[in-house]
């Protein structure tokens, strides 16, 4: 399946009057309706006719010739080349309640079943929300309420609850007691938030024993009762058992990131507030990162992204994620004249109109770190890369599956993030062990 992005098409015509001899020739060409030309008649047709029918079609040639060049420097969309295509489930939407991890990797997991010969399972992702809630609320009054509570969460969380509880279809639980048909989370959070907050400030041997029921009770209300059993394919499972019905090994799947301030080849603790099991992820070059990622998707296993999408380059809406240029110095000839008279606004929106591919920035890995470290780039947002695709300019793209619902955008709520945005805004990624390349693996130690 490739997923492609369409801009809107600007219809270019061009008009041409050449005189010969007492004829003109008026030539009009548009690419997209491949129009014929069109003769005017000045004087008595000739003899000679035939001779400039000769002249008439070599020039029209070199017109045409020259039309499809300036279209193809000009062109205003972005047109895409599927280089892997990671078969997938469908696309959710969490709407508003903030745990993307939990979709990104239930998406993930989806996917792998679908790799190992499953038929396509909704997983439920409110199943793993609700348990993590449980263990954040724990994790919380235990730090005298000196650490993060919050809807998010990491990939990990996801593979946590699915060792130790399991899992469940969406059918057995879709997480909208409330009776809402979409997800909301405000009141939820709230709620949680102002629960755990009395709870942890109560001094030492005056806490009630009792005060996760309270917690739990909550979860009940809004996201339901998990059910002890329930019913797939016309058998019985238990989430512990279904999730043991599938080849799933969660030793197989590990977290890789890129930053320059632990060494590399190690593990070492992510410091994100989403992070909040502390649990380590494996360093890399940025280089092997990549690699990482592209070895995984061109050999069908697909890549769970945790990264920012803050920047003024990510357009979901669009369909696209970039990190233009917008120095002067990046232009040449005429368009860079034109360029350099543009004020500074006018670059930015230029650069930013998604309406064509532009030259990218070179991300390094200073570059990398140096937007780590000022928080410009921050672990906001978790999705699903599934392919990869090369614009008409030859850059490389991500495929990746958005969790905002498949009418979210023009391309069935997925977008392609450059490599540019991919190297400079991923914060990590979780793969399968054997979708590593045996050289960074061996390296790794797995």
């Amino acid at each position: 399946m490739q997923h492609k992005y369409t801009a809107k098409i600007r219809e270019k015509v061009v008009f041409c009057h050449i005189r010969i001899k007492g004829w003109i020739i008026s030539v009009e060409n548009s690419v997209e309706k491949n129009s014929f030309p069109k003769f005017a008649k000045t004087q008595k047709k000739s003899k000679r006719m035939k001779k400039y029918t000769k002249v008439f079609a070599l020039i029209t040639g070199i017109i045409l010739v020259s039309n499809v060049i300036a279209q193809k420097d000009t062109d205003s969309s972005y047109r895409f080349k599927t280089i892997a295509d990671v078969p997938t489930s469908s696309v959710k939407d969490q709407h508003r309640s903030g745990t993307c991890w939990s979709f990104a990797a239930a998406s993930f997991l989806e996917t792998e079943l679908i790799r190992m010969g499953y038929p396509e399972i909704d997983i439920s992702e409110m199943f793993f929300v609700r348990d993590a809630y449980i263990d954040k609320a724990k994790n919380y009054v235990q730090m005298h309420g000196a650490v993060n509570f919050s809807p998010g969460g990491q990939a990990h969380d996801v593979m946590y609850t699915l060792n130790e509880k399991g899992m469940l279809t969406e059918q057995a639980y879709n997480g909208l007691e409330y009776g809402l048909d979409n997800h909301n989370h405000s009141s939820l959070n709230a709620l949680l938030k102002a629960q755990v907050k009395v709870i942890a400030k109560n001094k030492a041997g005056k806490i009630n024993p009792s005060w996760l029921n309270v917690i739990k009770s909550t979860l009940d209300e809004y996201l339901g009762h998990v059910p002890e059993n329930f019913e797939y394919n016309g058998q019985s499972f238990t989430p512990k058992s279904f999730a043991e019905n599938f080849e799933l090994n969660t030793d197989d799947y590990v977290e890789i990131t890129s930053y320059t301030h632990h060494d590399f080849y190690k593990p070492f603790r992510l410091e994100v507030p989403d992070n909040w099991t502390y649990s380590d992820y494996y360093n890399v070059p940025l280089e092997d990162l990549m690699a990482i990622m592209d070895n995984a998707l061109e050999n069908g296993y697909s890549v769970c992204w945790d990264g920012d999408v803050s920047e003024k380059g990510f357009s979901h809406s669009n369909g696209v994620a970039i990190v233009p240029v917008v120095k002067a110095s990046a232009f040449e000839g005429t368009e860079r004249a034109r360029w350099e008279e543009l004020t500074e606004k006018e670059k930015l929106e230029k650069a930013y109109n998604f309406e064509a591919p532009v030259k990218e920035k070179e991300i390094t890995q200073e570059d990398r770190q140096q937007a780590f470290e000022a928080h410009q780039a921050t672990d906001d947002h978790l999705m699903h890369l599934t392919g990869i695709v090369h614009d008409q300019n030859g850059t490389r793209y991500y495929v990746t599956k958005n969790s905002w619902d498949d009418d979210s955008n023009d391309s069935g709520g997925y977008l392609n993030m450059s490599g540019s945005f991919v190297r400079r805004n991923t914060i990590a990624i979780m793969v399968h062990k054997d979708a590593i390349p045996k050289g960074i693996r061996k390296k790794l130690d797995l």
